[in-house]
């Protein structure tokens, strides 16, 4: 068996199966898309890629289903499923875009939807139905989209899955900063299988866990506030959507490519097709101001909620506000990202006496007030900004414009 020695969790050892899979074009491409973006700019350390993370989900997913195991915990579950869950927590990650998450909020195809030809066809496939089974593929997609009718799907997509666990401690770790302490120990050790509202078995947490639980929402809210949103981040994040918006806009990129592209490899073509004076600054770390910014807690509810989702609105408002302000077009850029689960949670609880109950956004008896916290933490996070390449002053009209 195979070891890779990783800064987070030591050595993680790697399968026959996991070996194959990690030597095809698909999973190599990983090592050239970074985890966290454009975080880099403002944290040096955070250059750590898709690969190294997808390698440490898989290693959680393997102590876990060695801990389930050993408790007894998996002995109703069809022994495939372990293998299964295995190569869908490597493979989570395959159909990332460059630079993360950042154009799924222009509308680009999300990442899951882009794995699907990654998984089902090609030489990951055959290597899944040679190793596994005929429909592996199916399945591990299946898991990843968050559609299995495994027993183990929680560990793969849910409110508590290993993919969050990996990325808050890497995360926190190659930023150096402490937002991300989870007790990773408490939780693994605290999940269990249940059956689930007497219907089918699914993964649950013991309530001894819950402390630990809790642990992990907060640390992914403060890395939210302080890493993934920084405000440099965020202007990073916003000028390099305008410049792969605009190419694709122009036709001078095809949103299929993106899926099959590097960081290097997309910022290359870039070169060819976008903005040179856009591009420049981004490489030369040159990032937009802000000229406006308010929490989300600060405004009416719902006001400015179309910044994340109406993508025309957005140009429009964007180039209408940069003429009125003497700024060329895609000098003034708009952002107010959202992410509404972000702190969403709804598994199965086995309580001390044995009972089942369900952990939701309704909360649970004894814990936390999670429904209150959550829209708090949440709100606090978020911020609507305006990022600007040259300073301005908005007046209260054109802030008026925005917050309609």
């Amino acid at each position: 068996m195979t070891s890779i020695r990783d800064p987070l969790w030591n050595n993680i050892r790697l399968d026959d199966v996991a070996r194959r899979l990690i030597d095809t074009a698909v999973f190599q491409r990983l090592r050239y898309v970074r985890q966290l973006g454009l975080a880099y700019l403002v944290y040096p350390g955070a250059t750590h890629t898709r690969f190294e993370h997808a390698l440490g989900a898989y290693h959680l997913a393997r102590l876990t289903i060695t801990l389930l195991d050993e408790r007894g915990a998996l002995d109703h579950v069809p022994a495939e499923d372990r293998a299964i869950v295995t190569a869908a927590a490597l493979l989570h990650d395959v159909g990332h875009h460059p630079f993360s998450h950042a154009l799924e909020e222009i509308g680009a195809q999300h990442h899951e939807e882009a794995a699907r030809p990654l998984i089902t066809q090609g030489p990951v496939a055959a290597e899944l139905r040679a190793s596994l089974a005929a429909d592996a593929p199916d399945k591990v997609y299946a898991l990843i989209r968050g559609q299995s009718d495994s027993p183990l799907q929680g560990l793969i997509s849910g409110s508590l899955d290993l993919d969050k666990i990996e990325y808050l401690k890497r995360d926190a770790f190659m930023c150096g900063v402490p937002y991300g302490e989870i007790d990773v120990d408490r939780l693994v050790n605290s999940l269990t299988i249940v059956d689930d509202r007497g219907s089918r078995l699914a993964v649950g947490v013991l309530e001894k866990g819950l402390s630990a639980l809790e642990s992990l929402l907060f640390a992914k809210y403060q890395m939210y506030r302080n890493v993934y949103w920084h405000h440099a981040v965020r202007s990073a994040t916003a000028m390099y959507k305008r410049l792969v918006d605009d190419a694709i806009r122009t036709g001078a990129l095809g949103e299929h490519e993106l899926s099959a592209l590097t960081d290097e490899g997309l910022l290359h073509r870039l070169d060819a097709c976008g903005d040179p004076s856009l591009l420049a600054a981004l490489r030369q770390r040159r990032l937009y101001k802000r000229a406006f910014e308010c929490p989300a807690g600060d405004l009416p509810e719902g006001t400015g909620d179309w910044i994340a989702t109406d993508l025309a609105r957005v140009r429009t408002t964007e180039n209408a506000l940069a003429a009125h302000l003497g700024l060329t077009s895609g000098e003034l850029l708009l952002d107010f990202p959202e992410k509404p689960q972000m702190l969403g949670l709804d598994l199965p609880v086995v309580c001390r006496d044995g009972r089942v109950r369900r952990l939701t956004r309704e909360g649970f008896p004894g814990s936390i007030n999670l429904p209150m916290l959550s829209d708090e933490l949440y709100k606090s996070a978020r911020v609507l900004r305006v990022f600007v390449a040259r300073p301005v002053a908005l007046a209260n009209s054109d802030i008026a414009t925005i917050l309609a």
